[in-house]
C-alpha cells in the first residue's frame, strides 16, 4: 500500500523507530510494521493524528500523484454543490505550487479558474436565496437589483449590461492567436449581446479566413438574427439542415435559432432530432435545451419529462447516481412540479 511506504519514509526522515512511533499512538510496534509492509492500513480515524505527527497533509500520507489529485479536484468541482473551505484552500495551495513548478503547464491555472467560478456560483446561489427572502418580506427595489445580479440578469441601465473589458480581452487574444475559431465565436456572441452588430459582422468576415462549412454559417445566422433579418436567417438554417441532415450538432444549432425566432414548436422538434442522432452516451445539452423551451412554451409537463429523461441519461449512460450533476436536475424537477 502506498500509505504504508509513505509512513515508513516519513518515520525514517524523522529518525524514529517503529517502537517510538507505536508508543506515541498507543499501538504495538507490530501494527506499525504491518502498515509499512502493506499487510494492513491505519484506521481512517488515525489519519488526522498521523498527519499532525509527521507535519504533512492527509493527501501527502497517501502520496497521491499529481495526476490523481488533479482528477480528484475535477470530480470535486463537478459533484459537490458547496465546497468545504478547508478543502478549497488545501487544493488552491497545491495548484499554485504545481503552477510554480511547471511554468509552461496551463492546467493548474485552468483548474484554479474553475474553482473560483464554482465558489462564485455558490455565492450567487446564496445571494439569490437571500434576495428572494427579502422580497417576500418586503419588496425592496435594492433586492430586485440583487436578484438580477445573482442570476446573471440584465439591469435596467444600459451601462450595467456592457462588457467592454471582456470584449477587449477577446480582441487581444485574437490578435495573438488569429487562427483559433473558438475565440471568434465568443467575441461575436458578446458583441451581439452588447448590440455592437457592425463589429460582430466584421469579425464574422475575419472568421471566414480560417473556417468554412456550418461553423461559419452558424455565426452568420447569429448576426442576421441580431439585425432582425429573419427570412435571411431562416433560409440559411434551413439550407444548413439540408446540407447536414445527419449532423446532430447542426440540429442543435437550428433548435437554438428557432428558439430565438420564437418558433417553439420547431425548436422542440429540432432538439428531439438532435437527441435521436446523438451517439450513446448522450450529451445532456440538447435535453436541457428541450426542457427550457418546453417551459418557455408553457408546456410544464413536457419540461418535467425532459428533465426526467436527463436524469435517466445521467444515471444509466454516464453512471452519475450521486453528486451535484444529478442533484441539480432533481431540484429542477421539483421546481417545475410546483408550477403545475
Amino acid at each position: 500500500m502506498e500509505i504504508g511506504n509513505q509512513i515508513k519514509q516519513l518515520r525514517l526522515r524523522r529518525g524514529i523507530t517503529q517502537e517510538e512511533m507505536a508508543k506515541h499512538f498507543g499501538i504495538t510496534a507490530q501494527a506499525v510494521s504491518k502498515w509499512e509492509r502493506g499487510a494492513a492500513a491505519p484506521d481512517i480515524g488515525m489519519l488526522p493524528g498521523l498527519s499532525a505527527y509527521f507535519g504533512v497533509t492527509i493527501d501527502e500520507l497517501f502520496a497521491l500523484s499529481d495526476e490523481t489529485r488533479m482528477d480528484r479536484i475535477q470530480n470535486m468541482l463537478w459533484d459537490v454543490r458547496y465546497l468545504n473551505p478547508a478543502d478549497v484552500e488545501n487544493e488552491r495551495q497545491f495548484l499554485l505550487e504545481k503552477a510554480r513548478r511547471e511554468p509552461k503547464n496551463a492546467d493548474p491555472h485552468c483548474m484554479l479558474a474553475q474553482m473560483e467560478l464554482h465558489l462564485a456560483q455558490e455565492h450567487n446561489t446564496r445571494a439569490r436565496e437571500y434576495a428572494l427572502e427579502a422580497i417576500d418580506r418586503e419588496c425592496a427595489c435594492c433586492c430586485i437589483t440583487y436578484l438580477a445580479k445573482s442570476m446573471g440578469g440584465s439591469r435596467v441601465d444600459l451601462r450595467f449590461n456592457t462588457h467592454n473589458a471582456l470584449i477587449d480581452h477577446y480582441k487581444q487574444i485574437i490578435a495573438r492567436h488569429p487562427e483559433e475559431p473558438s475565440t471568434y465565436a465568443y467575441l461575436i456572441q458578446q458583441l451581439i449581446d452588447d448590440h455592437r452588430l457592425t463589429e460582430a459582422a466584421e469579425y464574422c468576415e475575419k472568421l471566414a479566413e480560417y473556417v468554412d462549412g456550418y461553423y461559419l454559417t452558424v455565426h452568420q445566422i447569429k448576426v442576421a438574427l441580431a439585425y432582425r433579418r429573419m427570412e435571411e436567417a431562416r433560409a440559411m438554417w434551413e439550407q444548413m439542415g439540408r446540407d447536414y441532415p445527419d449532423k446532430w450538432q447542426v440540429w442543435e444549432w437550428i433548435g437554438d435559432f428557432q428558439t430565438l425566432a420564437e418558433d417553439y414548436a420547431g425548436a422542440k422538434e429540432s432538439y428531439r432530432k438532435t437527441i435521436a442522432l446523438e451517439p450513446v452516451p448522450h450529451y445532456v445539452d440538447a435535453i436541457d435545451s428541450l426542457a427550457q423551451i418546453c417551459e418557455m412554451d408553457g408546456d410544464i409537463e413536457g419540461a418535467i419529462a425532459a428533465r426526467e429523461y436527463e436524469l435517466e441519461v445521467s444515471e444509466t449512460e454516464w453512471g452519475d447516481t450521486a453528486g451535484e450533476s444529478v442533484d441539480a436536475v432533481r431540484r429542477e424537477i421539483e421546481r417545475l412540479k410546483k408550477l403545475l
